[in-house]
């Protein structure tokens, strides 16, 4: 069994939990590949632990790999389907952040969740993503999300006028700072913090969800992602921002852009105890009593 791990450079106080993760795989005797930033943060790595092998590229993991193990929040998992794309892997996010909306355990679970993962004792949820198209090219060769897909004005500059059309249909014109086209995964991201819709991940559905809109009477609404979208900006500014998940790009006004459901989707590992309502409970508190 081969199993990679993915993350971003992690705050030293997590040292600890790393080393004690790759204890836990150095006994189960799975071969472990690990991307290089590891081995620029934590040199020791090597001697420690001999047989773990680097990667640095999507290309690098090849069909033998079972499992990525993603060391972060949701942002490092929205890292991680960058590398994994249509190569079909599934992902467990270790959560070392915050909220971890998309994570499958936690940093003090990794004995039980390392034991799950080798008896394959675990549920894979398939989530699916958008894909933007341009007349240019952008986002070299991940133009995809899990999250979502936003157009937005640039700092300062005033708002903007954001003509969206539903397979070249007319839909509305948002006079606001942008627009967030969210997938169900997506939907407690971003487009929940502009009070958009929640989403069950199984949804085949986009939500449409304006970013500050100018008037009262612009409100988010959910389209079949069987649906193309397609857009055209209105701007004093000669430049916008597009973003997919965590990355993104300054794009001219005049670029044409639409987005789509991929043709893949991600498979996002989970464990029996967690469902899609306990995570909502539990990380959002509710059904708990706060008052005094």
């Amino acid at each position: 069994m081969q199993i990679a791990i993915y993350g971003r450079i992690l705050p030293d106080e997590y040292k600890k939990d790393v080393f004690s993760l790759l204890e836990e795989l150095r006994k189960t005797r799975v071969q472990v590949f690990l991307f290089h930033t590891f081995f620029l943060q934590y040199p020791e790595i090597s001697a420690q632990f001999p047989n773990i092998q680097p990667f640095h590229t999507a290309e690098e993991l090849t069909g033998d790999t079972e499992f990525l193990l993603s060391l972060g929040g949701d942002g490092t998992i929205l890292d991680t389907i960058t590398f994994v794309k249509k190569n079909n892997i599934p992902i467990l996010g270790v959560n070392f952040g915050r909220l971890g909306f998309l994570t499958g355990t936690s940093r003090e679970n990794f004995s039980s969740a390392i034991e799950d993962l080798v008896n394959r004792n675990y549920i894979i949820d398939k989530r699916s993503l958008l894909h933007l198209e341009a007349n240019i090219p952008l986002f070299d060769d991940a133009p995809f999300a899990l999250n979502d897909f936003t157009i937005c004005k640039r700092d300062i500059d005033p708002m903007i006028r954001v003509h969206t059309f539903l397979n070249g249909e007319y839909i509305n014109s948002y006079f606001s700072d942008g627009l967030i086209v969210s997938t169900p995964t997506g939907s407690t991201g971003y487009n929940m913090s502009c009070d958009g819709p929640i989403l069950f991940p199984d949804a085949a559905s986009f939500v449409l969800t304006p970013i500050a809109p100018h008037h009262l009477n612009t409100r988010p609404i959910i389209i079949q992602d069987d649906n193309v979208l397609s857009f055209e900006i209105e701007s004093r500014s000669d430049n916008f921002l597009c973003t997919l998940d965590s990355r993104r790009e300054i794009v001219h006004k005049n670029t044409q852009l639409a987005i789509r459901k991929e043709n893949f989707k991600i498979k996002l590992i989970r464990f029996k105890e967690n469902t899609f309502l306990s995570t909502l409970r539990n990380k959002l508190g509710w059904g708990i009593d706060k008052r005094n």
